[in-house]
């Protein structure tokens, strides 16, 4: 009977041996995923500053083109006015050359009309009828003189008036070359624009495209940083399992011993222990007053499933658009948008983590780094809420009011 006892005594003792070697395994084990996820982490962190560095480069490219855009629109409007007033004076002189083309066709008629009625060469019947009816020879000069100057002034007259003519229609086309040659440079300068508006929407597609990178980067540090927490939180628990069952050990062994000394012959059995996993503490902030959450706005047309991220997000800022997919969507939707998006909290911003299906919250508060936020669906809370206080965001990409 105690060779009996003594085995069962020796069994027990083995099997918590083999449960501490199991469990100081798992912990090595997890300690050493944590530092595997280090590695990940770190060159996560080096794609993202590439990814930022080439955003940089590309935005510095897309002002450059806006500087050409708008040094080159401004040529165009002055180039349009000078060839819009050449125009206006072309017509202006065209309406000359026809009044005074008018004019010079009815003084010929009338100058027909008076060698009709009198021949400049001296022999028309009116200057016989000049003298027959003069009172004197001085009278005769002086009639027939007269009506050879009003021949004469009107002969000079038409010749300027040709002359004008002349002058008029050769500024006129002088002045309608300028203006064709005005609507050429503008035409070109459309054209230039035209490239340049392309340049410009390319890059700026680029620019979307390293941003949706630089997300994607940041949403797999994110979860990375999870599964880092995750796997310290596993070992932290592994730990304490360990300790827990070498102090069962110890205990058995005590027992044991008491036992082969004389103590009492039934041996305890152990009970398991059961692992716990600890619930993530909130920092405490003594030196900074909490702050009291914003009572949302009244719905604006929210069109988001009610009690998920989105929704909540968009009752706390409803300037944020109703079309911008899952929550790990938001940054790269609200930058298509026109909304600035950065890694530095600020009051009123949106803050995406962008794993799995992401998640958005609202930032109402920032002290020294820190941010509290009001959300929905957290841990399985569909209300909004503030669910938990001061935290150091990591991985997160902020959404700017306009």
């Amino acid at each position: 009977m105690e060779e009996k006892e003594n085995y069962m005594k020796k069994k027990l003792i083995s099997a918590l041996l083999l449960s501490t070697v199991v469990l100081t395994s798992a912990s090595t084990v997890l300690v050493a995923m944590a530092d595997e996820t280090d590695d990940k982490i770190a060159s996560q962190d080096a794609k993202i500053a590439s990814t930022k560095s080439a955003e940089a480069t590309a935005q510095s490219e897309v002002a450059g083109i806006q500087s050409q855009v708008n040094t080159l629109s401004s040529k165009q409007s002055a180039l349009k006015k000078e060839t819009d007033d050449l125009l206006k004076e072309s017509e202006k002189l065209q309406t000359k050359i026809g009044e005074l083309t008018k004019e010079i066709k009815e003084r010929d008629e009338a100058l027909k009309a008076q060698a009709r009625s009198a021949q400049t060469d001296g022999s028309a019947t009116s200057y016989v009828d000049a003298v027959i009816n003069s009172k004197s020879l001085s009278d005769v000069v002086t009639r027939v003189s007269a009506m050879r100057t009003v021949v004469k002034a009107n002969n000079d007259m038409m010749k300027q008036q040709e002359t004008a003519k002349a002058d008029l229609d050769k500024a006129q086309k002088e002045n309608q070359a300028k203006a064709n040659e005005g609507y050429k440079l503008l035409a070109q300068m459309n054209d230039q624009a035209k490239t340049l508006e392309t340049q410009q929407a390319q890059l700026k597609v680029a620019q979307l495209n390293l941003a949706a990178e630089r997300a994607t980067a940041e949403g797999d540090k994110a979860s990375l940083l999870e599964q880092k927490a995750a796997a310290q939180a596993a070992a932290t628990a592994a730990a304490a399992r360990e300790k827990a069952y070498n102090d069962q050990v110890q205990a058995s062994r005590d027992k044991a011993n008491e036992q082969a000394n004389g103590g009492g012959s039934a041996v305890t059995p152990v009970t398991p222990v059961t692992p716990v996993t600890p619930e993530p503490s909130q920092p405490v902030r003594p030196d900074v007053p909490n702050p009291t959450p914003p009572t949302p706005p009244p719905s604006t047309g929210n069109t988001y499933p009610v009690g998920q991220c989105t929704w909540g997000a968009k009752e706390l800022a409803p300037w944020a658009g109703n079309n911008w997919g899952n929550g790990g969507q938001w940054a790269a939707s609200a930058a298509v948008a026109g909304f600035r998006t950065g890694s530095t909290p600020q009051v009123g911003a949106i803050a995406v983590w962008q794993g799995g299906y992401g998640h958005v919250a609202v930032v109402y508060a920032v002290e020294g780094g820190q941010i509290k936020v009001q959300e929905c669906n957290y841990n399985g809370n569909s209300a909004i809420g503030d669910y938990r206080g001061w935290f150091t965001p990591s991985g997160v990409t902020f959404i700017y009011p306009n």
